[in-house]
Formats: structure tokens, sequence, C-alpha cells
């Protein structure tokens, strides 16, 4: 199992982004990963326009999750109409 970083970007409509956020780990789980921190960093304005929307709730995730997995988690993120973006970052191991 390999650790990353997963930044998502949420709506700020409260039941979307609680909706997103639960249907996230629910994937994450789904498939194995094991969420070791979980951060919110608040509304932040986006550079741009996404799906409609000028600003998103941005929550960063520590995962360790199985390589092999992350096409099956990346094809279930996509299916979310309230995940408007995310990101998936390798965190290398010293």
């Amino acid at each position: 199992m390999r650790k990353y970083e997963l930044m998502t970007i949420f709506p700020l409509d409260e039941d979307k982004y609680k909706k997103g956020s639960d249907a996230v780990r629910a994937v994450l789980s789904q498939f194995g990963a094991e969420i070791e921190k979980e951060e919110p960093f608040g509304d932040r304005d986006l550079t741009y326009v996404v799906k409609k929307q000028k600003r998103g709730r941005f929550v960063l995730f520590n995962i360790k999750v199985n390589p092999g997995k992350l096409v099956e988690i990346d094809t279930q993120f996509k299916l979310n109409p309230e995940l408007m973006k995310y990101m998936f970052v390798q965190i290398e191991e010293k």
C-alpha cells in the first residue's frame, strides 16, 4: 500500500457537502483504502468556474491504498455529482 494525498473540492451547500464527503469516505473504504487523516481547508475561491460554481469547500485526505485500486476509485469519483474536483498525489516515503 502506498500513501497518497487526496485533495477534494465540494459545493458550498451543506447538504451536498455532507453527501459528497460521505460518498468519498464510502468509496475509499469500499476499495480498501485507509484514511489516515482528514483535514478541512475551508471555503475558497476557485481559479475558474467548475460546474457553474465560483467557490468550493476544500478537504484534504491522507490515505493509504493499493495503487491498482486508484483506477476503480477514480471511476467511482467521476460518478459522484457532489464531488466537483479531486486529485491524487503520491507521497514519497524516505
